[in-house]
């Protein structure tokens, strides 16, 4: 490993870093109170144990108590959070790990009505369009405020035993002072760029007057704006000098773009579909012009990208953050010699997207992340292996094939189709969704491995597996759409699978009812729309697909825009008449009293799936457990010992959309927290 220019440690200051892999600052909504702990210390754990040279801990970590978290950040204000961020920094140490975290005050971006209900402060009235709240403008006692509130936050961290902070400067409070965007204040803080700096170097001086020279402390800050009249590629550059010659930085973390919506924010963090590493050579400009220590993450999500960004010298650092999320043991796997065994991140944004709607982050499909308390990220071996029978290839029945044979299982697999994937095949036939085949590919390539036996274009019925003489079966059989939704009509629509497989042409004059908020209404709309079909995409919802969450949307939007649909909400459809050859869309509202009617074409009904489960059905009787899960222990952790049928011989289960509609990580997480324990 001494060529892999990854595997170079590298010097910062005192602080020496064994590899060139980092974590950078990111909120995974853990805490509990605003404090990290367990669920927060055993996620870094265990990145640390897998070799990760730095894991920089909280996105967003509050300085001030007029900065509340808008999702579960860590309270950095409270005297508490050093016992807490001291036991997750000893556990990293004892794998040395060095360990920092991410300080801010929010600014403009929060809202008033969070925590104590105090007034947003920036140094403008400007609204954030993400957050909505009107700020009040910063007054000279906020700013003096704020900077003791900054220099307390980083004497806390010090004493936790941290190897240092970094302040963010990108869509909080501190590059609100830098943007001629949001901050119209007159001097000493507002009008040039000297003093618009001012707040940050006056924080800087603080914290420096605090901590010493010895700790470290880094800046994560904005390049460039990347919006009309903010700062610009010139000014970052000018900054990036500033930052270095103010003899009180030890690091730059650059970003590229603005968060203040959906848009900016997932341009800026990109997601599924949109080009990975889009702003690596803007960050390898700055270490260039400035000669000082640049880290940088943004979509690397692959070890050939890191590798490259270390060896053309464009990065001190490169930080595989949502890649970490999707497989911990990325280190440990490169320095085994089993870098193609590393779990892929797929862009999906699935945690990201969870943390802005109140959720913890969770992986689409390592459901063991955020969870390393419960559920194992990889299996311990049975005392006693057994045959296992998995009916079904998709996501949920791959992941238990992979699970059960890790655990030293037989493992035999039926699947009607053939190729493996279920679902996501489908869902991969969008060309910016395509990244979703490698959840499917990973996982067949995992049971090939373990010599999983797979039977494709095998329509196993009872018979069939019973042949196989299974001590345990699992039906994975998934769903089939239901468009049986209409008071009339249901013979006339078809579903957006019917579109996404190429089995029905696109209309011309589309209407398409989604009754479920999810990807294959989204899916099917982009598909015709392609076609220059005019499409209109209904919901009875209050906002159209709401199960896709805000980021993974935007790139669904810029091309549904462009191509002129219509987006239709709080009507639902009733019915559908034939006219001749049009059909006439009969459309209601759960409000009442309102009915409209509307002549298309084509009528495409995405109301999610029904289980394909009569398999499930005729097995059975024959089962020990006659299908019976055990809630408290599935919950728990601990293995299915319900035996209602001592007749039966063998346990039987179903999961994913075998049991009824829901996404792609609930369908995995069934399959892991099932077959650990089998």
């Amino acid at each position: 490993m001494s060529n892999d220019p990854l595997f170079q440690p590298y010097q910062l200051k005192h602080l020496t870093l064994k590899n060139r892999l980092m974590i950078t600052s990111h909120e995974p909504a853990y805490p509990e109170d605003g404090m990290p702990k367990e669920r927060y210390r055993a996620y870094h754990a265990e990145r640390a144990r897998a070799g990760i040279a730095l894991t920089m801990t909280a996105g967003s970590a509050s300085v001030a108590r007029d900065s509340p978290p808008v999702f579960n950040n860590i309270l950095a204000w409270k005297d508490e959070v050093v016992g807490w961020m001291k036991q997750l920094t000893d556990e990293c140490h004892d794998h040395d790990c060095k360990v920092m975290i991410q300080l801010t005050h929010l600014g403009r971006r929060t809202r008033w009505d969070k925590a104590d209900w105090l007034p947003v402060v920036s140094p403008s009235h400007e609204r954030e369009p993400s957050h909505k709240a009107f700020p009040k403008k910063a007054e000279n006692w906020d700013i003096a405020r704020i900077i003791e509130d900054y220099a307390d936050a980083a004497e806390r961290m010090q004493a936790a035993g941290l190897d240092g902070i970094e302040l963010q400067a990108y869509g909080h409070l501190m590059d609100q002072f830098w943007s001629p965007l949001t901050n119209d204040l007159d001097g000493p803080y507002g009008g040039s760029l000297d003093n618009r700096l001012r707040f940050t170097f006056d924080t800087l001086k603080a914290i420096r007057e605090r901590v010493g020279d010895n700790f470290i402390v880094g800046v994560r800050y904005t390049g460039d704006e990347e919006l009309s009249g903010g700062l610009n590629k010139e000014d970052g550059l000018e900054i990036s000098r500033r930052l270095k010659d103010s003899g009180m930085v030890d690091f730059l973390n650059i970003v590229k773009g603005h968060i203040d919506t959906d848009a900016g924010l997932t341009d800026l963090i990109p997601v599924q579909g949109m080009p990975s590493a889009p702003h690596l050579d803007f960050a390898g400009e700055i270490r260039k012009e400035t000669g000082f220590p640049t880290f940088h993450a943004c979509k690397i999500q692959d070890v050939a990208t890191a590798r490259h960004a270390i060896a053309s010298g464009k990065l001190d650092m490169v930080g595989m953050t949502r890649a970490h999320m999707a497989d911990p043991h990325i280190v440990a796997k490169i320095k085994r010699g089993e870098e193609d065994r590393i779990r892929p991140c797929v862009g999906a944004n699935y945690c990201l997207d969870r943390i802005y709607q109140g959720g913890m982050a969770l992986c689409l499909h390592n459901p063991a992340t955020g969870r390393e308390l419960e559920q194992p990220h990889a299996a311990v071996k049975a005392e006693t292996p057994r045959r296992v029978v998995i009916v079904g290839a998709g996501p949920a029945g791959l992941e238990a094939a992979r699970v059960s044979a890790e655990r030293g299982h037989e493992v035999i697999v039926h699947e009607a189709a053939n190729d493996p994937g279920g679902q996501i095949r489908l869902t991969a036939q969008t060309e910016r969704r395509a990244e979703m085949i490698q959840i499917v590919q990973w996982r067949f390539a995992e049971c090939e491995r373990m010599g999983v036996t797979f039977r494709f274009n095998s329509f196993a019925d009872a018979d069939t597996i019973l042949d196989d003489k299974p001590d345990v079966v699992i039906i994975a059989t998934g769903g089939l759409p239901h468009t049986d939704v209409l008071k009339a009509g249901n013979e006339l629509v078809v579903s957006s699978w019917d579109i996404l497989s190429g089995d029905v042409k696109p209309g011309e004059n589309v209407l398409i009812y989604d009754d479920a908020g999810d990807y294959p209404a989204l899916q099917a709309a982009e598909k015709i729309a392609a076609t220059g079909a005019k499409v209109e995409l209904m919901t009875r919802d209050r906002s159209f697909v709401p199960e896709v969450m805000a980021m993974s949307l935007t790139p669904s939007i810029r091309l549904l825009q462009k191509q002129d649909v219509t987006f239709t909400v709080t009507w639902k459809l009733d019915g559908v008449r034939r006219d001749g050859n049009k059909l006439v869309a009969l459309i209601g509202s759960d409000y009442g009293g309102v009915t409209r009617e509307r002549e298309v074409d084509q009528v495409v009904v995405n109301h999610g799936t029904r289980p394909l489960d009569d398999v499930y059905f005729d097995l059975r009787s024959g089962s020990t457990n006659l299908g019976e899960v055990d809630y408290e222990a599935f919950v728990a952790g601990t293995p299915q010992t319900v035996t209602s049928n001592p007749e039966g011989s063998y346990q039987l289960f179903r999961i994913g959309d075998a049991v009824a509609a829901r996404n792609t990580h609930a369908a995995i997480y069934d399959a892991l927290r099932l077959c650990k324990d089998l």
